[in-house]
């Protein structure tokens, strides 16, 4: 992928695709805020999620520990990965100890952040996605490009010929004149996956929570798609980020109450499964639980950059993003689009490449997204922190060169004054566009023109 920059000017071009994203975000920002708009008590929520999740985060390890010990109390199996290939590792092993050569996928973005379904390609698994917009992406050979609608780059017209000319290939093909209609879309992915589900005999899936208490896994969702892969199969194997744990109960109350209004806009979602551990005749007999870090200790350790550990992959930031509503998903080149992706990525992957150290300024910094985040993450606060850190570690000489001369007339005010008076005698003489370097910045700005006369020259004259 190339740095951010040049993906958004190709995605910018796409008359269709800003069509697409700007008719998806303002509806969903515009039912979201009327959902959220129905609790009186709202500001309180946000606070204590905001408070559970940073309690939680600041002592991750004894809840970690917990979680590790009811998992097991309960019958499932824990296992830890450092890193991305670990986790694929430990599952690829474990499809292949039940004879498999299939699996069935719940919505995931912890298994798409580690390439997971590529990982069991190369072994020879293969692997259906069942979530209705991942079920797109997968026919259509293409990426993901929203936290909460994956497919929100596509349109009914597209997802018809998607159908039409790819369902055949994994499985039930597509009704014969199927319409662009919603309720025919979906009418043929549920043949379509039917098939899939009474056949796969593993499940995986990933979790938008943790209880320590008591070792249950939580999955929201709104189709039914995940509950089918969680109950139908011998073998549940779920791949979760460290940062997803809460302590008990009485916690995991509070994010079912921010999670459905900040990310579908609903009261609650219509599908909240809960497991503990396996149960004898009721649901897979084996349960094995992927605790993933692949970079989260190294974010954690970061006192300003931690904050988006909150995070519990709401999507709210992207739908009031005026960045994310015109360059799209695929600009970011990675599974966390949007605002929370340019300062979630680049923690989790550091900063070495060019996509990677351009992503903290994949933004205006409008605040916009720390206004809706339910967990209160400021982000702004982090893009500047990780500007900082890019800066420092790829050192730019012309930049530090600018910003030195800068502080040396900054702190003179003779020579302030001087330099004031300069740039106003000679306005006309002034440059529309900087030269060199400084171009790329004038590419998509107008460089400020100087006033006729100093402020300072006004104030003296008028106040004086």
């Amino acid at each position: 992928m190339p740095a951010f920059p040049a993906a958004a000017a190709l995605a910018t071009r796409d008359a269709t695709l800003r069509a697409n994203l700007r008719h998806a975000t303002r509806t969903i920002r515009e039912k979201r805020a009327r959902a959220v708009a129905e609790l009186g008590d709202w500001p309180e929520l946000r606070a204590a999620g905001k408070a559970i999740k940073d309690h939680t985060l600041r002592h991750l390890d004894h809840y970690l520990l917990r979680l590790e010990r009811a998992v097991t109390a309960a019958g499932g199996t824990v296992h830890w990965a450092a890193d991305a290939d670990e986790a694929n590792r430990i599952v690829t092993r474990l499809v292949r100890a039940t004879g498999e050569r299939e699996v069935v996928k719940v919505k995931s973005m912890a298994t798409q952040e580690i390439g997971l379904n590529e990982a069991l390609a190369a072994a020879g698994i293969t692997a259906y996605e069942t979530d209705l917009a991942e079920l797109i992406v997968q026919l259509g050979d293409d990426r993901p490009s929203h936290i909460l609608v994956p497919a929100i780059h596509r349109n009914r017209a597209e997802i018809r010929e998607i159908f039409a000319e790819r369902m055949s290939e994994w499985g039930r093909p597509a009704p014969e004149g199927l319409t662009d209609r919603p309720a025919d879309l979906a009418e043929a992915a549920r043949l379509h996956l039917r098939e899939t589900f009474l056949r796969a005999r593993v499940a995986v899936s990933g979790a938008n929570f943790m209880v320590a208490e008591t070792g249950t896994l939580v999955v929201v969702e709104s189709e039914g798609n995940g509950r089918m892969c969680l109950t139908l199969p011998d073998t549940l194997i779920s791949v979760v980020g460290i940062e997803k744990v809460v302590p008990t109960w009485r916690d995991l109350e509070v994010f079912l109450q921010l999670l459905p209004r900040s990310s579908t806009a609903e009261r609650m979602n219509p599908y909240t499964s809960l497991w503990t551990g396996t149960t004898a005749g009721d649901g897979p007999s084996a349960f094995h639980l992927v605790l993933l870090d692949n970079g989260r200790t190294t974010a954690l350790a970061d006192q300003t950059g931690r904050q988006v550990l909150r995070c519990i992959r709401c999507s709210a930031c992207l739908n009031v993003c005026p960045v994310y509503e015109r360059a799209g998903g695929h600009a970011y080149g990675s599974v966390y689009p949007g605002p929370i992706g340019a300062v979630l990525t680049p923690q989790l992957r550091g900063t070495t490449s060019p996509l990677d150290a351009s992503l903290p300024f994949a933004s205006t910094l409008c605040g916009a997204c720390y206004d809706v985040c339910p967990v209160a993450i400021d982000i702004p606060e982090v893009l500047v922190h990780l500007r900082e850190r890019v800066v420092r570690q790829r050192g730019h000489r012309l930049e530090r060169a600018a910003m030195a001369a800068a502080t040396y007339v900054l702190d003179r005010p003779a020579l302030l004054a001087a330099a004031e008076r300069a740039a106003a005698r000679t306005r006309r003489l002034h440059l529309r566009r900087l030269p060199g370097p400084g171009r790329a910045w004038t590419d998509t700005r107008d460089l400020p023109q100087p006033p006729a006369e100093p402020f300072r020259d006004w104030w003296r004259r008028n106040r004086g």
